[in-house]
């Protein structure tokens, strides 16, 4: 049994029990004349003192991911649709359709998050298949460019 499998406050509970059980015996035979109930609640003290400082959350995975551009989607596609869609290759961490910002209308590609293998899963078997009567093309999103690079430039 590995405690460190458990929720980090299952472990924090379990370490301070068991230091107040501890903090009970050491405090009770050096003062013996205070009740058991005043020692182990000294020793529940110490323990809640002492976990927070011995006992840390794990930290959380990197998981390495790819952002997929997804174009000629049709119009009328939803996040969930498209979810749906990709979650046949596996996690979908995020998925976002772009909209005209004017009109507020969808304009037929979106980017989708997925987890390294999944994603080249996803790409490979979706890339020129049929998707509510549209041929998708999925690709490997590219960095998104800076305001100033998108803006024009002065001439030198």
């Amino acid at each position: 049994m590995k405690l460190f499998q458990y929720p980090i406050y299952v472990q924090s509970a379990l370490f301070a029990l068991v230091l107040a059980l501890l903090g009970y015996l050491a405090i009770s035979w050096t003062a013996s004349s205070l009740s058991p109930s005043l020692l182990f609640a000294l020793g529940l003290l110490f323990g809640g003192l002492i976990v927070p400082l011995l006992v840390r959350a794990p930290a959380p995975e990197v998981i390495p991911t790819i952002t997929l551009y997804v174009g000629n989607l049709p119009y009328r596609a939803n996040e969930a649709s498209v979810r749906t869609l990709f979650e046949n290759y596996g996690q979908v961490l995020s998925v976002r359709l772009m909209k005209d910002k004017h009109t507020g209308k969808r304009r037929g590609f979106g980017f989708v998050e997925m987890p390294r293998e999944a994603a080249l899963a996803a790409q490979q078997a979706l890339n020129d298949s049929e998707f509510q009567q549209r041929t998708l093309k999925v690709r490997e999103a590219n960095e998104r460019k800076d305001d100033e690079e998108d803006g024009e430039q002065t001439p030198s």
